[in-house]
This record gives C-alpha cells, sequence and structure tokens, in this order.
C-alpha cells in the first residue's frame, strides 16, 4: 500500500500542521513508513502553502507526492495551483467557503463547509484544517480516526484539546452526510 496526500491552501490555514498530524498519526500511530514534505510562499499569511505526506507499507525512497491519491483544497490558489496534476482516480475535496464560487469548478470535487462549520459551531475558522482531517479521514480511510485524534492530541496546544476533539468529530459528520447523500 503506498498513498500520497496534497494538502494545499494558504498560509495561516494550518495546511503544515495538518501535514504533520497526518504524517504523525499513520507513522506513530499506526506504524507506517511515511514522508512529510512542506512548501510556503515567503509570506506569513496569505501566500501559497502545500503539505504533502507518503504513507507506504515499504521503504519510501522519493520524498514528494508526484501522483497524489487525494488532493486537498482550502483555498482558490490551490485549486488553479493543482488540480489539474492528478489522476483520475484522486480523491479531491476542496473547502466549499473557497471553492464554492468557482465559475468552472469540475464536478467530482467532495466540497464540505470546513471553514463555515469551524465558525460557526466552534467560533473560528482556526478549526478549519483539523475538521478537513476528520473529513479526509473518514472519506479515504487512510488514516483511522482514533491514529488522528492521537495524533491531533499530541501537536495542538493543550487549552484547545477539546475544540480541535470536536473539529475531527464535526469532520467526520459531515463527511457521512455527504457520503449518505451521494450514495447510490
Amino acid at each position: 500500500m503506498r498513498k500520497e496526500i496534497r494538502i494545499t491552501g494558504t498560509g495561516g490555514q494550518g495546511i503544515i500542521l495538518a501535514g504533520i498530524i497526518v504524517a504523525e498519526a499513520s507513522g506513530l500511530f499506526e506504524g507506517k513508513n511515511v514522508v512529510q514534505t512542506q512548501a510556503y510562499g515567503p509570506e506569513a499569511r496569505g501566500g501559497a502553502s502545500r503539505s504533502e505526506v507518503i504513507i507506504s507499507d515499504e521503504p519510501i525512497y522519493f520524498p514528494h507526492a508526484t501522483n497524489p491519491d487525494v488532493l486537498i483544497m482550502m483555498s482558490f490558489e490551490g485549486y488553479y495551483k493543482f488540480h489539474s496534476h492528478i489522476h483520475k482516480n484522486t480523491v479531491k475535496i476542496g473547502d466549499s467557503f473557497f471553492l464554492g464560487l468557482v465559475q468552472d469548478l469540475e464536478k467530482d470535487i467532495i466540497l464540505l463547509p470546513f471553514t463555515e462549520t469551524a465558525r460557526k459551531v466552534l467560533g473560528k475558522a482556526l478549526f478549519s484544517n483539523i475538521i478537513m482531517l476528520g473529513a479526509m479521514s473518514k472519506i479515504t480511510n487512510i488514516i483511522g480516526i482514533e491514529a488522528l485524534k492521537k495524533a491531533v492530541s499530541d501537536r495542538v496546544p493543550e487549552r484547545y484539546i477539546n475544540e480541535n476533539m470536536k473539529a475531527v468529530d464535526l469532520g467526520i459528520e459531515l463527511a457521512e452526510k455527504w457520503k449518505s447523500e451521494h450514495s447510490s
């Protein structure tokens, strides 16, 4: 098994943290081989940001995702820069807050309200990346929920652990709702 995940967005959305959490969930808590890389623009906030994670049962010899199985798009920039650099079976998940107004949006993108849910339920967009991880985990089954929750609780500030656990659960709920609406 080899899975490549690319998470894209802008600085300040927690894209790098999300990649680190996925890598730790898979590597530390599920015993897989894992590589995590990241890239971001010179701006602290607002610049393009990308995190890639490769998860495998075999040794990983090249540290960059070349053929992502999952593409997460948390911003317009992520969509425009990466939606055409994937294969036909890539699972594409986007934040509807940013991608909902894109005129030429591909029809097979799973749009979920990560930012909107974070603001409405938890009071801050800060948690949208963790909501996204819960949804991605449920939709793709690449990482287990318990491993994800352990990695989140190890990485986020202690005073925000409860909100982040709720964020994981909210992501799972969004994914379950999407799956029930699109099962046929």
